[in-house]
This record gives structure tokens, sequence and C-alpha cells, in this order.
């Protein structure tokens, strides 16, 4: 693609589900809640590491991963401790070396434009930093992550997948769900973690319950009665984004990815 791309995005969701589809086999690959999967960890702090060195070694541009953040209207509390969140992974991004990002929404320019400019003053790009500090290994980007795999995590995994299934059948692939802005790449993630802990019975942190099929399919129908109780309605895309998130998610072959079988729908 050299002769093709101007350089590379860390696309840190597409990794993250990447990483679980290849070592979907391997229980000692289970990684934790995705709320708990952030860009400090050691595998995606070198990921970072390695795409910028590699950019900057053939003088193109690293661009940093999407913020997913949306504006929250009406309220001033939660829109700033959004904002917040934006300007520090902004921050970290320029600080590595990035020479640009990506936003979810054009409410973020200013942040993340006040963070680079914080960072590169005047430079248009810092691919001069050729990070030859950095001395990635293959370990280094596959260690796994220590922390917790919850029942609030099941139940936000089969929450945003379902909904994101839903809006996807309905025509719309950018879903905003809990002002976050939502892809494909999100939803990947919520199914094939789920997948990968039913199929090694991994058990919930808080509660030592094996996530067992039964065990999700209460969860789940239990997040739906709640959906459908909140919106008052049931739209025509539900059902079978329900269906297909729970065929996904408990097949015993995985897909490799969940548009595949979602286009059958269209």
């Amino acid at each position: 693609l050299k002769d093709h791309s101007a350089g590379l995005n860390c696309g840190r969701w597409d990794y993250i589900f990447s990483f679980i589809k290849k070592f979907r086999n391997h229980e000692k690959f289970l990684l934790p809640n995705r709320t708990e999967v952030t860009m400090e960890r050691h595998f995606l702090k070198s990921y970072v590491d390695l795409l910028i060195q590699t950019c900057h070694k053939r003088n193109v541009h690293a661009m940093g991963g999407m913020a997913a953040q949306i504006p929250i209207r009406g309220n001033e509390e939660q829109n700033q401790i959004a904002m917040d969140k934006v300007a520090s992974d902004k921050s970290r991004e320029a600080n590595a070396g990035h020479d640009g990002t990506w936003i979810a929404h054009p409410g973020l320019s200013d942040v993340a434009m006040n963070a680079f400019n914080q960072a590169m003053g005047t430079s248009a790009n810092q691919i001069s930093n050729k990070r030859n500090d950095v001395s990635v290994s293959a370990q280094d980007l596959i260690k796994v992550p220590n922390g917790s795999i919850t029942e609030e995590g099941l139940r936000q995994n089969i929450s945003i997948g379902i909904q994101y299934i839903e809006a996807w059948l309905s025509g719309n692939g950018c879903v905003p769900i809990n002002n976050l802005m939502e892809d494909a790449a999100t939803a990947e993630i919520s199914r094939s973690q789920i997948w990968q802990w039913i199929h090694h019975a991994a058990k919930t942190t808080d509660t030592n319950k094996a996530i067992t099929e039964e065990y999700f399919s209460k969860t789940l129908d239990e997040e739906m009665d709640q959906m459908i109780a909140s919106r008052g309605f049931e739209s025509d895309y539900l059902q079978p984004a329900i269906n297909l998130f729970k065929e996904m998610s408990t097949d015993s072959e995985f897909d490799e990815f969940l548009t595949l079988p979602a286009y059958k729908h269209l």
C-alpha cells in the first residue's frame, strides 16, 4: 500500500477486535471489560509507539485514534467530564508523537486542536521525531492486561452490540449510544468478547458466575426488556438484531465479521 497511503491511523477498537478474534481459542488471552482496555495498557501503548515509529521512519503521518465522545447537551457537568477525557486522550496522542487525530463530532475540534497545539507549537507535524527510543517486541503487542470481567461488562456488551446491529440494519453505520459514537468495531468487540467468555466459561470477577449460554441468554432477555420499556416501542429491526447477536455470540464457529451474516437481513 506504500504507493497509495499517506499514513496510518491508530484504530484502537479495530486492534482490540483483531486481538480477540485472533486469540479467541486461547483462554489465557481473555480480555477484561472493554471499558478497562484503555490506551494506557501496555499492549495498546506498544501498538501506538510502533505505529508512530513505523510511519515516521517512512516520512508519513501517524494519526491518532477516534475520540468517540459526543457533546452532551443540557448537562454541563457531564459534558465537561467528557471534554476533559477528550483533552487528556489527545494530549497523550500528541505527546506520543502523533501528527494529527480523529474526532467523532465537530464539537470536539477545539479541544483536540488545543491539545496538539500545546505539544507541537507551530509545527505542521512531528515526522522529525523518529521515535528511535522505541523497541517493541511481539510479546509487547500481545501482553494481556489485567482487569475485571463483570456482569455489568456483559450487559454493556449486549446493549451496545444489539443497538448497533439494530441501527446498522436500518441503514445507519455510525450510531450514538450513551453519548459515544459507536461503529462496527465496537459492536464486533461486544459480540466477540461474549463469544470468547462463553466458550471458555469465564467467571465474573464480582459474582463468580461462569458466563454460560444460559446466563448470557437470561441477561440478554433482561437487557432487552429494559430497553423496550424505556423506549416505549419496539422497532422493526430490533428482533432481527437480537437474533443475529445471540446467534453470533453462541455459535460453535466464529464469524469473521458480523456484517457478513447481517447483509442477509437487508
